[in-house]
């Protein structure tokens, strides 16, 4: 098989496709932490083959989503671009498409749901530990400057959104995989790259 095969499969494209959009869905206006983040680097460890697309894919749709927004929105969020806090996100990017590798070949509704808790649980965890530690606190939220626990206190209300949205954005991701599975039988018989 070729270089190009391997790289265009229609299972490697669809699978990219989906998180490239999943990731660009971050355009749209949506509660705080109700994004797709977790849920495509789970989706991504699940069905590509080769693990290194697992963990540059998502990252290169992430990169890309935020370049746009920080082109978009400009000045408090280019800046957030280059905190430790959001490079905290990008680790949990590599962390649950890592997480998603336990779904290779055993991809099911209980596991998906398992897996997307999980990854809102270290999204909330990594990110607001990244905030506290780097004592950044979120303007209006001055406990993560007083102490690690009121940091994780004063993140309880966006955490409700990162679960809701990781459920959400998983149900979309593997749901539609698995409907284009059953109608387009070249991704059941494709090797991902």
């Amino acid at each position: 098989m070729t270089l190009a095969q391997r790289l265009f499969n229609p299972r490697t494209a669809t699978v990219t496709g989906m998180i490239v959009l999943a990731a660009l869905a971050r355009l749209l206006p949506h509660p705080p932490n109700f994004t797709p983040i977790e849920s495509m680097a789970l989706f991504a460890g699940a069905w590509f083959a080769r693990r290194h697309l697992a963990i540059i894919v998502p990252i290169a749709a992430m990169v890309l989503s935020d370049l746009v927004l920080g082109a978009l929105r400009g000045g408090l969020y280019a800046e957030h671009l280059f905190s430790a806090a959001h490079i905290a996100v990008y680790a949990c990017i590599l962390l649950c498409s890592v997480a998603g590798f336990a779904l290779r070949g055993r991809v099911t509704g209980g596991r998906v749901m398992g897996g997307s808790l999980a990854g809102a649980v270290i999204f909330f965890v990594v990110t607001n530990f990244a905030v506290w530690l780097t004592a950044s606190a979120v303007p209006g939220h001055s406990a993560c400057a007083t102490g690690l626990l009121p940091c994780y206190v004063a993140a309880i209300p966006f955490f409700q959104w990162t679960l809701l949205g990781a459920l959400f954005w998983s149900a979309v991701l593997f749901g539609g995989y698995e409907i284009l599975r059953r109608r387009w039988p070249a991704l059941r018989q494709a090797s991902a790259a």
